[in-house]
């Protein structure tokens, strides 16, 4: 394997020199303008009274302060996400179930249950239609796609439960099974007349 790759690197960079060489055929160009540089400016000597001076003297300017979403904007979403939110109970890969929800004191926010860890969600807007959830303190994410919702410990990256499905979650993937969605890699699909 490692005498292939070098052998695709060696390829690659024999191809790259050669395409950066002038071709025969068209002649180097020879009036090309000089490259001037302009020398480097001499920098002030600073002694350390003038740094400690200019560094009290002057208050360091304020950042501007990064624009917060309106908390009404935050509930909208939240309201709008939690209403598409699978509850109930849902049977994972691998033997696992995670358990799903709606918190009676919050109604905007869920309990996701696995095993004996339970997580405070609260949903998160995104721009690629999923339902996300995240415990942001817990590091948690609760993902739900139209045929299948997964639990993720957002600081390791990985998957706690994966393929967790719902009754309706289960017909969506087992439609997509008999009629696949056109893949990314196919072309756009042509209009029908």
């Amino acid at each position: 394997m490692r005498k292939w790759m070098t052998a695709v690197f060696t390829l690659t960079f024999a191809c790259l020199a050669v395409a950066a060489e002038p071709s025969p055929k068209s002649p180097a160009k020879t009036n090309a303008k000089p490259v001037v540089t302009k020398p480097a400016a001499a920098k002030p000597k600073v002694t350390a009274s003038k740094v400690t001076a200019s560094k009290f003297s002057k208050a360091a300017p304020l950042a501007a302060a990064p624009m917060l979403p309106s908390p009404v904007a935050d509930l909208k979403v939240q309201e709008t996400v939690a209403g598409e939110v699978h509850t109930g109970h849902m049977v994972c890969e691998l033997g696992n179930s995670v358990t799903v929800t709606p918190d009676p004191q919050q109604p905007t926010r869920f309990i996701v249950q696995m095993k004996k860890n339970t997580y405070h969600m609260t949903p998160v807007a995104t721009t690629t239609g999923a339902v996300r959830l995240e415990d942001a303190q817990a590091g948690a994410m609760w993902l739900q796609l139209p045929h299948k919702s997964m639990l993720m410990n957002s600081k390791l990256g990985q998957r706690m439960a994966d393929e967790c499905q719902n009754d309706h979650q289960t017909s969506v993937a087992h439609a997509m099974k008999l009629d696949p969605p056109p893949s990314l890699l196919d072309g756009p699909a042509l209009a029908k007349k």
